[in-house]
């Protein structure tokens, strides 16, 4: 039986991926304008963009004449993956793997003192738990909302992790 979302964890399973996701939210771009943006290849690129597509998390944003041809400039939308449960931890893992490599390679990018970081495992009042839930969206929410083109003038680069869940109460 196909799911849907199962198919978007192993989507997003490729670090590439998650990269030109992060960058299509901001602007819609060709497969050549990722290429050059993240110092890859265009047919690679082109790869990865139709397997996100293939998956619903990228949207043809519009067509464009270059140099006597049309090219396609995709779009991500941050809902199209929002939300991606799953019940195979193996499948969890992958993605959590993933998310964590990229958080390696933007931290060699950080400005020092200029973010928060935190960590924990506790055990909090269930409606606590919502109301955290409820604000971590709404910031994920904000942040793709005001998300720019690479290199605007005026805007700042920054990285935004956020991994939330409830655990297995007897183990």
């Amino acid at each position: 039986m196909h799911n849907p979302e199962l198919s978007k964890l192993r989507v997003l399973a490729h670090p590439l991926r998650m990269r030109i996701l992060s960058l299509l939210t901001g602007a819609a771009m060709s497969a050549a304008e990722v290429a050059r943006e993240l110092g890859d290849s265009q047919p690679n690129v082109s790869y990865h963009l139709r397997r996100l597509q293939d998956a619903g998390m990228l949207y043809i944003a519009e067509e464009v004449s270059i140099r006597g041809g049309r090219a396609k400039r995709y779009r991500h939308d941050p809902d199209s993956g929002g939300g991606m449960h799953t019940h195979d931890q193996e499948e969890e893992q992958l993605l959590a793997a993933v998310l964590g490599a990229e958080l390696r390679r933007r931290t060699a990018y950080r400005l020092p003192g200029s973010g928060a970081t935190t960590d924990a495992e506790l055990w909090v009042d269930p409606r606590v738990w919502q109301h955290c839930l409820d604000q971590a969206r709404e910031l994920s929410r904000v942040l793709h909302e005001a998300a720019k083109p690479p290199r605007t003038p005026g805007t700042r680069r920054v990285s935004t992790t956020i991994a939330m869940f409830a655990m297995d109460q007897n183990r």
